[in-house]
């Protein structure tokens, strides 16, 4: 019988196994490609020292010569001392690609953080499905979709995507919460070579599925300049998120500037004196929230729309935010997606939203109808009406037509609406409005028309399309000066701390998809 001695130099040589189970041409290939193994990037995200692996004695079963660990390496860790689960692809196994012990492996993963209530991450780069396994890697990946669906809105799901990425790899991502990538990392789910040989369509690499093409198409929500960017990038993004839905996010330094602020007082010339004069929403951000911290989700696309996390007293909070400085801030397609999955994920974590609006309302033109702006941005204003969580509204200048309902209004479900003074609230513009009511007066006028123009775009402005129209109506709560908003805001919120709103039952509701 072996000694206890001989037992353990047989566990520390299966160990040392795992550590790098795949072949010295695959290791080789990966060192000369400049990629780091699937540990090293776990131990990149993770505090030091914080990772345990679970399953890295686990191979296909058949063979005894099949290499540890299955392609995948998974366990949990900390990340700023709170735990979270983790898996990483590991391309010099099977390439990464799925057999029936990483399904098993990622399974389980998922299945732990739902247990303890943690954020699951993803850090994948797998040419998708095992060829040689046939129907078992299809059954696995179709495995794996059930404690997904199961987590989605339960716990925080991150999908990291470094690498090549095809088929099979691509659908569980798409179905987490956030996609990060690297600049390196592509993703699609038929490659060039296939498409070229089915269809004969000569598309590259690139151009069908790098990562900021991706972006573009709305299935990356944030490129990082490198794998340290990406996982720095995570990091930060659970700062703001509780564990699980049962839990609160963080509070970080509550009570801060408890009086007004120099930085207080800018905003109340921030606003330019012309209507159509553009500015930097980033500005009014960064004063209105604390330490002016923000970040930023989604910002490769549809730059018109501003979505990310800030914090008010300490306390996480979603913003949602018009950018006059692209399309004037005007809503599109893209914005509306942009928006209505951000929200989605703030109502799901119990995350406050703000909203501040200066739009003009949703882009006409013939290519938004085409690419299908009713159905999407109804989405987006279903998924601001489906939202319990606290929200707050700041017009700081235009909201106008259906802009004015889906970015914060009172009729659709905020709790409070502040205005500043320089704020448009109407159906639409004062030069739109006074060409579709008064043209024929204005042409009889001749000669002063111009003037006659003029004359009632001022009066539509100074009587019409001001926030003391609709505070008269209670359609506004406040009107604030600017300088107020900081400190407003943060009492709003505290009001709205213990909001509760209990639904009718029903299975689900139908989103326009």
């Amino acid at each position: 019988m072996s000694t206890t001695a001989a037992k353990l130099a047989e566990l520390r040589e299966k160990l040392e196994l795992a550590r790098e189970p795949g072949s010295p041409g695959a290791i080789a290939k990966r060192e000369a490609q400049g990629r780091p193994s699937a540990r090293a990037r776990i131990e990149a995200l993770l505090d030091k020292g914080s990772f345990h692996e679970i399953g890295a004695l686990a191979k296909t079963p058949g063979n005894a010569d099949n290499p540890y660990g299955d392609g995948v390496v998974t366990g949990h860790g900390t990340i700023d001392g709170r735990p979270v689960a983790v898996i990483s692809h590991d391309q010099t196994v099977f390439g990464g690609s799925v057999g029936e012990m990483f399904g098993r492996k990622v399974v389980a993963t998922m299945e732990f953080a739902a247990k303890i209530g943690c954020p699951y991450i993803g850090i994948n780069d797998s040419g998708g499905a095992r060829v040689q396994d046939a129907v078992t890697s299809l059954a696995w990946y179709a495995n794996m979709a059930i404690p997904q669906e199961s987590l989605s809105g339960v716990c925080p799901q991150i999908s990291i995507m470094l690498g090549k990425c095809a088929g099979g790899a691509v659908y569980q991502p798409i179905n987490t919460d956030v996609v990060v990538a690297s600049e390196e990392a592509y993703m699609f789910v038929t490659g060039p070579d296939v498409i070229k040989s089915v269809t004969g369509e000569d598309i590259s690499l690139e151009e069908l599925g790098g990562a900021r093409r991706q972006a573009q198409y709305g299935n990356i929500h944030h490129v990082a300049e490198d794998e340290a960017g990406a996982f720095a990038w995570v990091r930060n993004y659970l700062s703001y998120m509780p564990s699980s839905c049962n839990d609160e996010a963080p509070v970080v330094n509550p009570g801060l500037e408890p009086e007004l602020t120099s930085f207080d007082y800018e905003l109340d010339t921030i606003i330019p004196d012309q209507d159509n004069a553009g500015y930097d929403m980033h500005e009014i951000i960064l004063r209105i929230f604390d330490d002016g911290e923000f970040h930023e989700f989604g910002g490769q696309v549809a730059p018109n729309m501003i979505v990310g996390f800030s914090r008010v007293d300490g306390r996480s909070v979603g913003v949602v935010a018009n950018q006059p400085l692209y399309l004037a801030g005007a809503l599109d397609a893209a914005a509306a997606d942009k928006a209505s999955h951000f929200i989605r994920i703030c109502d799901a974590y119990n995350i406050p939203l703000v909203f501040l609006t200066d739009t003009p309302g949703f882009l006409p033109g013939a290519d938004q109808e085409k690419i299908g702006v009713i159905k999407r941005g109804g989405r987006f204003l279903f998924a601001f009406a489906a939202a319990t969580v606290p929200k707050v509204t700041i017009v700081t200048r235009k909201a106008y037509g259906g802009g004015y309902a889906v970015m914060g209004s009172k009729q659709l479900g905020a709790d409070i609406n502040f205005a500043w003074p320089t704020a448009r609230i109407a159906v639409m513009g004062a030069e739109q409005a006074v060409t579709l009511l008064r043209r024929r007066e204005i042409e009889a006028a001749g000669d002063k028309g111009p003037e006659l123009r003029e004359q009632l775009i001022n009066m539509y402005n100074e009587f019409i399309a001001t926030p003391y129209v609709a505070a008269e109506r209670g359609y506004i709560d406040s009107v604030i000066e600017p300088s107020a908003t900081r400190l407003e805001l943060r009492k709003a919120l505290n009001l709205l701390r213990n909001k509760d709103v209990q639904r009718n039952p029903r299975k689900h509701h139908l989103l326009p998809l």
